[in-house]
């Protein structure tokens, strides 16, 4: 009787290892979705303001004295 509870038990625990690896691939595929979007409205975002849209850069070099 032990060796069948120990069975389903396994069973058991295989269905959700599986059926976890499918959510945290869903859950991959979204996060993907996502920064694509994410990447796309920063590169519309940066074309409309003419790449200023990141705060103002310093440049270097140069001191007046």
């Amino acid at each position: 009787m032990g060796a069948v509870v120990s069975c389903l038990t396994s069973l058991c625990q295989t269905i959700g290892a599986c059926l976890m690896a499918i959510v945290n691939g869903i859950a991959s595929v979204l996060q993907a979705i996502v920064g694509a979007i994410a990447a796309f409205f920063d590169i519309i975002i940066s074309c409309v303001t003419c790449g200023r849209g990141g705060g103002r850069r310093r440049r270097g070099g140069t001191s007046h004295v």
